[in-house]
């Protein structure tokens, strides 16, 4: 029930970024020059990075789902082996590789900003930070929604099905905001 319950919200959320990308090329097409400026002044090596660094974080996700599938929340080796690492070192992983993209993402916000291109500097700098911005604000909620399953994890007297499924779901949630920055990525940083 919780699996398609999620899926969905995911759906609401995905006609949600629909129209996000719709404000994005519709103020696109009547801004062409505009565009050609705002965007050369984009970091596209630096906002690659981030993005490996985000899609890397779906793979350690899917580790972690593979682990909480084997009802295994914890380590049963060394730390660096990582063939025997449980959910919550595999959602530890993914939690630290998501708050690098935030911070990546602020990072670049700032080298924008001290570009002259704001929320309120031209159409551009609208659109740019409300799908931008929206997207973060989706990761800080997968991040939190980590936490949440690694601290039920350790709360659970026994590791069961339910906190399996906790997990699953998250992963979903997580997957879909992973496929959502590839399409802004490649709708922002490659298509100019």
């Amino acid at each position: 029930m919780v699996s398609v319950g999620t899926v969905v919200w995911l759906s609401s959320e995905l006609m949600f970024f629909a129209g996000l990308f719709a404000m994005y090329f519709t103020l696109r097409s009547t801004s062409g020059l505009m565009w050609a400026e705002e965007t050369a002044k984009l970091n596209f090596p630096f906002a690659l990075v981030n993005t490996i660094v985000l899609v890397a974080s779906s793979f350690t996700c899917q580790m972690g789902v593979f682990a909480a599938e084997r009802l295994q929340p914890r380590r049963s080796g060394s730390r660096l082996s990582f063939t025997r690492w449980g959910m919550n070192e595999w959602f530890t992983l993914t939690f630290i590789m998501g708050a690098i993209f935030v911070a990546g993402q602020s990072t670049e916000y700032a080298m924008l900003v001290s570009e002259h291109v704001s929320l309120s500097s031209n159409a551009y700098g609208s659109a740019f930070y409300i799908t931008t911005g929206f997207h973060g604000l989706h990761v800080i909620g997968g991040l939190i929604a980590f936490l949440l399953i690694i601290g039920r994890s350790f709360a659970a007297k026994k590791f069961g099905h339910f906190e399996a499924t906790s997990a699953i779901v998250t992963s979903y949630y997580w997957h879909f905001v992973d496929v959502v920055w590839i399409g802004l990525f490649l709708v922002i940083y490659v298509l100019k």
